[in-house]
């Protein structure tokens, strides 16, 4: 699958959710074509909100849109709030089912992003973004994290993030990440400011 694949399987997404009315953003490799430094995605991440007790209804009009990736995909949305999910054309869609007020505040943050041939998608911010690869925490997240502050500084707002990331990370135990971030913004600032002779 092409990245432009990956991108018109993102336009029917978006598409089909607007004429639902949804609230919902793209986050995941997507929404690092905007902010960050472009890589290859195979897949279209996005957060829906479905409010608490009102899931199914999302998942049945997701499923009967598109095809379920497990045969227990309704089950396993429910239960953990990740609906997983293929378009007719084989892109794999993960739609995060968000009721809390983060994702809410998430969603409200998003933007409509111009791209190529007309095209217009709405991401998360690029702080948002941010948030979402720190709470993920893998080695390819960090590297978006880097090139998303290298690409967005110095109208990145630290403070959003620094406000709504700490509680995230309890969440999960997770007192070490923060502190990398951090690093992470010093390490950015360092390498931005202009030497003595420049």
């Amino acid at each position: 699958m092409t990245l432009n694949g990956v991108i018109a399987a993102a336009v029917e997404v978006e598409k089909f959710c607007r004429d639902q009315k949804w609230r919902y953003c793209i986050i995941g490799g997507i929404a690092v074509q905007r902010w960050g430094k472009p890589r290859f995605t195979q897949d279209v991440d996005l957060t829906l909100l479905t409010d608490l007790g009102s899931e199914e209804a999302f998942i049945d009009a997701l499923l009967n849109r598109f095809i379920g990736r497990t045969t227990n995909a309704r089950r396993f949305a429910i239960e953990n709030r990740v609906l997983l999910l293929r378009t007719s054309s084989g892109v794999d869609l993960d739609f995060c089912l968000g009721a809390f007020p983060y994702e809410e505040a998430c969603v409200g943050r998003a933007s409509p992003w111009k791209g190529a041939n007309r095209i217009s998608l709405t991401t998360c911010s690029a702080e948002d973004l941010v948030i979402h690869k720190v709470f993920s925490g893998r080695d390819r997240d960090w590297g978006d994290v880097d090139s998303i502050l290298s690409r967005q500084f110095p109208q990145f707002e630290l403070e959003l993030v620094r406000r709504e990331l700490p509680p995230l990370l309890d969440l999960k135990g997770d007192s070490e990440s923060l502190m990398r971030f951090n690093r992470l913004v010093e390490t950015v600032k360092a390498k931005l400011q202009p030497g003595p002779n420049e």
